[in-house]
């Protein structure tokens, strides 16, 4: 059954996670060496700055005087973007240091929890509470509104996962997610394949769905959630595979979606138009419904991960190795 453990964070334990994680505490100072580089969500960048057009149609996705903007940095290794949305916030992982960072725009950085574990993918299920993939439990785990943490998933037929990696909710209540072995010591490994998993409600483990991928990484749905993508970030080449969901939440195809230079797809989102945005080696890369490449937003660092959110849910927040980075849009998360 689940596991329980209680929560800490950097200057204590965090009493209560109010309904939609309204509430959330934090661990009472700012992460070292994280700096936010803004008081708001402006900064001195040029409009256009780290935006590249590829294709016409791009421009739909752009705000006006759009710009790619850092707004922390500091940080050792981020990934897991995740916006919390009433309590306007943005939580992500900062893996080797052990920590879930929160972000506020004029607020700056601040620790969530530490230890966590390792974590990096962070989403939220449909009752507002924070599912995270962890490294060092090798587990899946829910921040309850308690303030505790529940283990959802930590093996698969009797041995212990690789290390889950990126995780997604569909609205039935169903998380799916990754397990590449990442995170671990090879000693340590026990499973024979690295798959993308289905976890149904109060299932005691994951169902396979695939294991037929070298690395299977970030993994986003469609809007009308009818297809799957997932990332193969050690694939040859490294691309983009695109699943068809069927009526009983097995998957179906897995044909090439689209193929990343340079570097490898990792985390992933998709835009309520339906446009999917992955991370890429020079930025993140935006495609349009049928594959084609549209246009890139250009980070300086190699981003690992990215999330809508901000006060109107069209601001792109990309983690990227020691920074994070922003990018105000016209278009919003589905």
């Amino acid at each position: 059954m689940s596991h329980v453990r209680s929560i800490g964070t950097g200057a204590g334990a965090l009493a209560v996670l109010a309904v939609g994680l309204a509430a959330l505490g934090t661990g009472g100072g700012a992460v070292s060496g994280g700096q936010e580089k803004e008081t708001g969500m402006t900064s001195g960048a040029k409009p256009g700055e780290g935006i590249e057009v590829l294709d016409d149609a791009f421009k739909a996705v752009l705000a006006p005087n759009a710009a790619v903007r850092k707004v922390a940095d500091g940080f050792q290794f981020t990934e897991g973007p995740v916006w919390i949305a009433d309590a306007k916030c943005l939580l992500f992982s900062d893996i080797p240091a052990d920590t879930i960072v929160r972000w506020e725009a004029g607020k700056g950085t601040s620790v969530f929890r530490k230890p966590s574990h390792n974590s990096n993918g962070n989403t939220v299920d449909r009752e507002g509470r924070l599912v995270t993939c962890e490294h060092g439990s090798r587990t899946v785990t829910r921040t309850g509104k308690d303030g505790q943490v529940v283990t959802l998933a930590s093996t698969y037929q009797g041995k212990r996962l690789n290390s889950p990696n990126d995780v997604v909710v569909k609205r039935d209540g169903t998380i799916w997610f990754t397990d590449p072995p990442y995170g671990i010591d090879p000693k340590t490994r026990e499973q024979e394949a690295n798959r993308v998993y289905r976890l149904d409600p109060d299932a005691k483990e994951p169902v396979a769905l695939v294991a037929d991928l070298d690395r299977p990484n970030g993994l986003c749905f469609s809007p009308d959630e009818k297809y799957l993508y997932v990332a193969n970030s050690d694939g040859k080449p490294e691309n983009i595979r695109r699943y068809r969901v069927t009526a009983d939440n097995r998957l179906e195809g897995g044909e090439v979606f689209a193929t990343i230079r340079p570097g490898v797809p990792d985390g992933m989102r998709v835009d309520k138009d339906g446009r999917l945005y992955s991370t890429a080696g020079d930025g993140v890369h935006v495609f349009g419904t049928d594959g084609k490449l549209l246009g890139k937003f250009r980070v300086p660092e190699t981003p690992a991960n990215c999330a809508f959110g901000g006060a109107d849910g069209r601001t792109l927040f990309m983690t990227a190795h020691t920074g994070l980075y922003a990018v105000d849009l016209a278009v919003g998360a589905p």
